[in-house]
């Protein structure tokens, strides 16, 4: 049998598109589905007093890998038992990849379960309805393609990723103007393109500076793009960019590259302004993804805000203060609209943008 046309009935595309694309931008809304909603709920239950709300913030966290690894299997349109097999890879490939090497934590746990859940759920797929006992089959292939390749190797990606991010977190601790225009720069820009800022975030465990940061950029993208569109998109365009996301411009950026000058500026210029002035961060470790969710849902703010009460809770802070609220809402809100749109006007006025380019269809 012809092995590409054996890949294409299996509909197994090996492609950068379906793995960096499709499959990390599942995994986001996997994350996003359990860990970020199960982090809301925690804060919001141990902030109002309802024990409940915090009962099932910590079940929607603990189903994390599940929801991360059947995500991307929906992504690579895997059948069904390779779908639900794919709960119990996602689990262990998540275990496994929070830990290192060397037996301490890790922040690779997502991107171990991307590179695993993409591999089993293939072998998966390649196995699926071959057999007449496939529902022995297909099962077993996925889950100890997984559970081994999990075994093998997600400790060692979870010291990769423990290490790329810790080098990310020192540096910008180090050097936190240059940083903080070079993460807020990437980070905005990732969360944009049709991948996923939030899950690259996750994936690197992105907290502490490095992490306030990258929710100044993808602010700057996702405010910006909403108040310098708003006479093309109106209010419906304010607000589904704004928290939403940046992203559903990426049309018109294809289109018109330069339009997507003034939010990247915008963010070179609130990156270092969150390091340097506010010293903003995203100090609570299971809100490492709402770094990159910037104002989608106001998640990235719920992040700080969970940090903030992490920190006063451990000692570390010794009260949420007035200059916290407001260089939040200055980095997250009011510099984006009023930064974007002014550096807009100059290329306004050279014809680079013109009336129409940010129209959303």
């Amino acid at each position: 049998m012809d092995f590409k046309a054996f890949l294409k009935r299996k509909n197994i595309v090996i492609s950068a598109r379906r793995y960096g694309i499709d499959a990390l931008g599942a995994m986001a809304q996997g994350l996003f589905a359990s860990l970020l909603i199960g982090t809301i709920l925690n804060t919001l239950g141990t902030q109002l007093g309802i024990p409940a709300l915090s009962t099932c913030g910590g079940y929607a966290s603990s189903m994390s890998g599940a929801a991360m690894a059947i995500a991307i299997g929906y992504a690579l349109q895997a059948p069904p038992l390779v779908l639900f097999s794919l709960a119990t890879v996602g689990h262990a490939a998540n275990a496994l990849g929070s830990t290192t090497l060397s037996g301490g934590s890790g922040a690779g746990g997502p991107l171990a379960v991307l590179f695993i859940a993409v591999i089993a759920a293939e072998f998966g797929k390649a196995v699926s309805k071959e057999t007449k006992v496939d529902i022995l089959v297909t099962p077993l292939v996925t889950i100890l393609v997984g559970v081994g390749l999990a075994a093998l190797i997600a400790p060692a990606i979870g010291t990769a990723a423990s290490s790329l991010g810790g080098i990310i977190m020192w540096a910008t601790d180090l050097q936190p103007f240059l940083m903080g225009i070079v993460v807020s720069v990437v980070i905005g820009i990732a969360l944009t393109l049709p991948i996923s800022s939030a899950a690259i975030c996750a994936a690197l465990g992105l907290t502490g500076l490095a992490g306030g940061a990258a929710v100044a950029g993808c602010c700057a993208q996702m405010v910006g793009f909403a108040v310098m569109s708003f006479k093309e998109n109106k209010w419906g365009g304010l607000l589904s960019q704004g928290i939403g996301t940046s992203m559903l411009q990426m049309g018109n950026i294809v289109k018109n590259p330069r339009i997507w000058i003034p939010p990247i500026v915008a963010s070179a210029i609130t990156g270092p302004i969150a390091t340097c002035i506010f010293h903003l961060q995203m100090n609570d470790p299971a809100s490492a993804v709402a770094s990159g969710m910037g104002t989608c849902g106001l998640v990235g703010q719920i992040g700080v805000y969970a940090g903030w009460v992490a920190d006063v809770a451990n000692g570390t802070k010794a009260a949420i203060t007035a200059m916290d609220w407001i260089g939040l809402v200055l980095i997250s809100f009011v510099l984006p609209a009023v930064l974007t749109p002014l550096i807009a006007i100059p290329l306004r006025k050279a014809g680079w943008i013109k009336d129409g380019d940010m129209k959303l269809q």
